[in-house]
Formats: structure tokens, C-alpha cells, sequence
């Protein structure tokens, strides 16, 4: 389960953990653009996009898998006019790896954020 033991990872702050494997797939919790270690969240769609990009990955590093075992990504964002930005950020992050992904509109998100991600990815074999 859980542990955390690299000190840059993100960390649940709240009841429930930040991933659980079940039969070599990991499901990532709601990920939000928050610094794991300032707990900043940095201004604008696109500096949040990719900090929390960074963060799936660290977190996904711990668990035993990579960016490019990830199945499926939802979405949510705080305004569908930020869908551009988001996807471009995305498409540089993933490059030729294609994830499955919803995109959901919200209305608002936790601290003010403008997007969550979560995540199902497979642990590496």
C-alpha cells in the first residue's frame, strides 16, 4: 500500500490514500495541481496542467509504474474554455502514448484549482 517514502511525492491530505493496487492496476486518487512540498498552486490552466502532470508521474513512479502505463485519465476542469491549453500540455506530456480520457466540466474545484486528474494506470511487469 501507500508510503511516501520519496519526500517530493504528493500526499494525501485527508481520509483516504493517494493510490491502492488491486490485481496490477493502481488507481490514483484525485490528483490536484498542488507543489508537494510548498503546497503552492500555481496561477493559470497551463502551469497548473503541468505541475499536476508531474506530480501523476512522481506518484506513479512510487507505486511501480510510469506515464506511459496509464489507461485512462478523467478530467475535471473548472472551464471548458481552458480544453485547448489542457489538451496541448497533455499531448506534450504523453507525446505518442494515448491514454483513454473523459474531459468533465465542473463548475469548481477544491483550493480554487483549475483542474483534477484521476488516474488508472498498470504497475510495470
Amino acid at each position: 500500500m501507500e508510503t511516501n517514502e520519496i519526500l517530493d511525492t504528493p500526499k494525501s491530505n485527508g481520509h483516504y490514500t493517494m493510490w491502492v493496487e488491486h490485481k496490477g492496476t493502481l488507481y490514483l486518487s484525485g490528483q490536484l495541481p498542488i507543489h508537494p512540498i510548498t503546497k503552492e498552486v500555481p496561477a493559470g490552466i497551463e502551469a497548473q496542467t503541468k505541475l499536476l502532470l508531474h506530480n501523476i508521474e512522481l506518484t506513479l513512479k512510487e507505486a511501480g509504474s510510469s506515464k506511459n502505463h496509464i489507461i485512462r485519465n478523467e478530467i475535471f476542469i473548472a472551464d471548458v474554455a481552458h480544453w485547448a491549453t489542457i489538451d496541448k500540455v497533455y499531448a506534450d506530456f504523453f507525446g505518442d502514448h494515448k491514454p483513454a480520457r473523459a474531459v468533465v466540466g465542473n463548475a469548481e474545484l477544491h483550493l480554487g484549482c483549475l483542474i483534477e486528474i484521476v488516474t488508472t494506470a498498470a504497475i510495470i511487469e
